[in-house]
């Protein structure tokens, strides 16, 4: 160490400093104080200068700080990562206290609402078996006996998974909406909630802990007629070929109605009216009907993409056509228990139809005559289809085709308004501007291009930020209604992006309340009061690593974005997606599966799966890609 006196000598990044060691040490146990004491070995220059390989620009305030003990402004977003590594203290207090300027622990204007982690049930033990207080270890399960709801020809038993081991047993892995309730799946139990004015959202059923992982779940919480009655509810989850469905009373007592197999993995569960559907992309639909209680396996084409359409269930499959099912009327259209699948339309290129959505106009019938059917195939094309009622004899009619994606179309959405869809190259969205003349799709301009974007998120690989079916980007929204996309760039952050689904656009920004990880969201509409005037409202519901489950006001939102000129912004920008970047180790992360999802559905379902998995790319493909993606595409 070079020394005259007291002075130091230092080789910061191949910049010399030199200062007194009175003013690197006066802070205690940092990075100097223990460099000095000989705590931390030293590495030195040709001219005996303590070598340390840091950024000379930004070292230059931190002395500044050590000597004067002030910080110019311009450095209070710079210099955080350094002042942590140098281990000043002091230091790290004033910057961190600069960035909660603008923040609270209640949020912004947008923040609606926190509901806490929920207590852990106890394990299931019977098929009646409700939740306890507390939470039991996990221990190895019985047998489980098939349901005396599956009607006896389909008495082929099966295996029930074998548990394994969480990591993240407390993180919400999925969350969903109906009405006025969601359903919220944690690694081994499920929680619903019910919001009413009066009170807020209130716990009102806990399941049993299970012995697997939940994978997916849905909700139905308005059964309509049937021996449920009318103020049951209903709610299902499912791993792996295994489906348990709860009916939940009045009182928030739920029992359980029955436990069904797919005998193949389930990769897509929710309700048609109801009905519970599984589906499985090796080509497996799984129905159970609340009349007869029983659940009937068909075996189909393998499917690559659903959607649904009043009591219609509509099948994108592997072999390029589009089948679909009477889910209201299958009971009394059986034959030999099969269902009765019609083929509905063939693409003309035999492609695989990868995405679907099915869109009412106003003036479709009860008969379903009046239809318009957009879907994304497996080599990029997108194309329009239409049924009105003088072509019925013909079935639909091909009505436009776009060839603008190189990779496999994952998502796509018929508004209203606009044509969205989205493709396997880091969600690359493209979008049109629909016009209709009395509500039917028109020729004249017809779908015009608006804009093109890309939704970028990274996925963890070892599943710690959450599951695919509970972080789909979108988007959500009635059809009806100007829709999002909700944008999680890294799997670790605490950060959402909220875009506009037509052109990209930044609508807001949402930050966890109490800075935990977001693992799991969902964009769900819930009823308005029964007062006069009052109007259904849209929230942006987030779960979080620790359980809790934080509640966003997206309708205020929309309305705030109205008012004021929001082309300026889209996803995150360069800097603050280099700044969510530094927060994970992309060796750990990957794109979101290279495969086509299931197709959007209304979101008052909000159902949503991945099927066939095409090859993923490597990670140098993938860290070039992300470079590339700095600049947001307008």
């Amino acid at each position: 160490m070079a020394r005259i006196g007291d002075i130091i000598h230092l080789n910061v990044g191949g910049k010399r400093f030199s200062t007194s060691r009175q003013t690197l040490t006066w802070v205690p146990d940092s990075f100097f104080s223990s460099l000095l004491s000989g705590r931390i070995s030293t590495l030195k220059d040709e001219t005996g200068a303590i070598f340390i390989d840091r950024d000379p620009s930004l070292f230059a305030p931190i002395l500044n700080f050590l000597r004067t003990k002030e910080l110019h402004p311009r450095y209070v977003h710079l210099l955080m990562h350094e002042a942590e590594f140098y281990g000043i203290t002091p230091l790290v207090r004033k910057l961190q206290l600069c960035d909660e300027l603008d923040r609270s622990s209640c949020g912004n204007v947008l923040f609606n609402g926190y509901l806490p982690p929920p207590v852990y049930p106890v394990k299931r033990r019977n098929r009646h078996s409700v939740a306890g207080p507390q939470f039991r270890g996990p221990v190895e399960r019985a047998p489980v006996r098939r349901s005396n709801t599956m009607p006896p020809n389909l008495g082929k038993a099966f295996t029930p998974p074998v548990f394994s081991p969480v990591s993240d047993p407390g993180m919400v892995r999925i969350i969903c909406g109906h009405h006025n309730w969601i359903a919220v799946a944690y690694a081994q139990f499920v929680v619903c909630y019910r919001v009413k004015e009066s009170t807020g959202w209130q716990q009102v059923f806990t399941s049993p802990q299970l012995d697997w992982v939940i994978d997916r779940v849905a909700l139905n919480a308005k059964v309509m007629g049937g021996s449920l009655g009318d103020n049951d509810k209903m709610v299902a989850v499912a791993s792996g070929t295994e489906i348990i469905l709860w009916a939940i009373c009045p009182d928030g007592n739920g029992s359980e109605i029955g436990v069904f197999s797919l005998n193949v993995p389930v990769e897509a569960l929710f309700f048609v009216g109801n009905q519970l559907i599984a589906t499985s992309h090796t080509g497996k639909v799984g129905v159970w009907n609340a009349v007869t209680k029983h659940w009937q396996n068909q075996d189909v084409v393998p499917i690559n993409s659903y959607d649904t359409a009043g009591s219609f269930l509509i099948l994108g499959c592997n072999n390029g056509s589009i089948y679909y099912i009477d889910v209201q009327k299958f009971p009394l259209r059986m034959k030999d228990n099969d269902l009765l699948v019609t083929e509905l339309y063939r693409d003309p290129t035999e492609d695989a139809i990868t995405a679907l959505s099915v869109y009412l106009t106003p003036k479709t019938s009860d008969s379903g005559n009046w239809i318009e059917i957009a879907y994304g195939t497996s080599s990029g094309t997108v194309r329009v289809i239409v049924q009105h009622p003088e072509t019925v004899g013909s079935g639909p009619q091909l009505f436009q085709t776009f060839s603008v994606h190189r990779s496999p179309v994952t998502k796509i959405m018929l508004s209203e308004k606009h044509l969205i869809s989205v493709c396997a190259d880091n969600n690359h969205v493209r979008t049109w501007t629909v016009t209709r003349f009395r509500g039917m799709i028109s020729t004249q301009p017809g779908s015009t291009p608006l804009t093109s974007f890309k939704i970028l998120s990274l996925d963890d690989i070892d599943g710690h930020g959450g599951c695919a079916a509970g972080t789909e980007i979108g988007p959500y929204g009635e059809r009806d209604e100007q829709q999002v996309f909700i944008q999680r760039v890294v799997p670790d952050t605490d950060k959402l992006y909220v875009r506009l689904s037509s052109n990209g656009k930044r609508v807001c920004e949402v930050r966890s309340v109490d800075g935990t990880s977001i693992t799991a969201f969902v964009v769900h509409e819930c009823e308005g009061s029964s007062r006069i005037g009052s109007r259904p409202r849209r929230y942006l519901f987030s779960g979080h690593s620790n359980g809790s489950i934080q509640t966003w006001d997206l309708t205020t939102a929309m309305e705030i974005a109205g008012k004021v000129d929001i082309k300026a912004l889209g996803g995150p920008t360069e800097e603050e997606l280099l700044e969510l970047l530094d927060q994970c180790d992309l060796a750990l992360t990957r794109t979101p599966d290279m495969s086509p999802a299931a197709s959007l559905t209304h979101s008052s379902r909000n159902s949503m799966c991945r099927y066939t998995h095409l090859q993923s790319y490597t990670l140098k493909t993938h860290a070039h890609k992300i470079t590339r993606t700095v600049k947001i595409l307008q």
